[in-house]
């Protein structure tokens, strides 16, 4: 049974608005139209883009595209359900099976770029570099009556690189997606580190059977990459909140392309909690809880950070008694600490205010019967 979201949490999520739109003007948008326009001019295809509805069917999110039944992210802890059927897409992907579908009927020679960019929604971590609800595209070369294989594929690979990070190094690691074959994630290089650019492969003939497409006849490149990341990489940014910044020295960088210009950054204010969970609870359902406890605050939170989690069988008994805690009746519950980091982009935050905003926080987070408030 999925948990389902409420109706102001689905309105909230459907009102942030898509920085890759041409119309936001910004360099997300223009970082994508780099990527899709070297593709297209590197392969002689035409263009295809799509921006489907981001309420999407969970066969289309999952099945269609070879998921498992068990797989860990169908769990509604980290995906946002709002039926049994529907849900916010947690990856650009699944708007691939409809695309799929449209080609049922063409009978001639077929080779097109698919394009599919948008906002994707997940529960996910709170730092520096995640966010739940980041952009991501899907680039999907489609051919019929001509094979592509794994020297199209690498050769995709550089051309993304090259339009990304211009003279990058870049490595192919081999790695599984279920609705893809000889599947690579792509690292770039990037101050002596590798990090993760994008997940491609060949695409899977059971993802092309299902749609009516024979993979004798139809065969495809698939390509998902988060936009957030690639632009951080590109303008050299650390901390994801700045791309959507509303101060007017961030902002006025975020029309294009170019090196990001740090500004003075205001001072962080952390707050350790000490809470009463369930013992299998992770840094993701933690950020998503606290990002929605803050509602139109969440901006200032930078991270949630889990630094211990103890079974309540495994505390002390000045620890039980402290939380309140019956013994031989907690289980199932953990102790968990807790880091929040508070830091405006904007201005200095004051320790009331970061008081104010850590008992919001704590409040929507413990679920134990004695509260540890901090004054304000």
């Amino acid at each position: 049974m999925h948990t389902v979201i409420s109706h102001s949490e689905l309105n909230a999520a459907l009102g942030i608005p898509d920085l890759s739109d041409p119309s936001s003007g910004h360099a997300l948008s223009a970082l994508l139209a780099a990527v899709t326009d070297a593709l297209a001019s590197r392969w002689g295809v035409p263009v295809a883009e799509h921006r489907p509805n981001p309420l999407v069917s969970v066969r289309d999110n999952y099945d269609r595209l070879g998921f498992s039944p068990d797989d860990v992210t169908r769990d509604s802890r980290y995906s946002r359900h709002v039926s049994p059927t529907v849900m916010l897409r947690s990856h650009t992907s699944a708007g691939v099976p409809a695309v799929l579908d449209s080609l049922r009927g063409e009978l001639g020679r077929y080779d097109t770029l698919h394009v599919l960019p948008g906002l994707v929604y997940r529960r996910d971590a709170v730092d520096r570099t995640h966010v739940g609800t980041p952009h991501q595209v899907d680039l999907w070369r489609l051919r019929s009556r001509g094979l592509l294989g794994v020297p199209d594929l690498t050769d995709m690979l550089g051309t993304v690189v090259d339009a990304v990070l211009p003279g990058a190094h870049w490595r192919a690691v081999p790695t599984a997606h279920p609705y893809t074959t000889a599947g690579v994630q792509l690292d770039v290089q990037v101050g002596g580190e590798w990090l993760e650019l994008a997940e491609a492969g060949l695409v899977a003939a059971p993802v092309l059977r299902a749609a009516g497409l024979e993979p004798r006849r139809w065969g495809g490149l698939a390509l998902g990459m988060g936009l957030d990341r690639a632009l951080m990489l590109r303008k050299g940014i650390d901390d994801i909140r700045l791309l959507r910044s509303t101060d007017p020295r961030v902002a006025a960088q975020m029309a294009d392309l170019s090196p990001y210009r740090p500004v003075s950054a205001m001072p962080p204010i952390r707050r350790d909690l000490s809470l009463v969970c369930a013992d299998d609870v992770d840094a993701e359902v933690l950020g998503d809880a606290a990002r929605s406890a803050l509602g139109p605050d969440a901006d200032v939170l930078a991270g949630v950070e889990v630094l211990g989690v103890t079974p309540v069988d495994q505390l002390p008994p000045s620890a039980v008694s402290r939380l309140g805690l019956v013994p031989g009746l907690g289980a199932g519950q953990a102790n968990v600490l807790v880091r929040l980091t508070l830091q405006s982009l904007e201005r200095t935050l004051t320790s009331a205010e970061a008081n104010v905003l850590r008992n919001r926080v704590y409040l929507a987070l413990h679920e134990g019967p004695e509260l540890e408030l901090i004054a304000v």
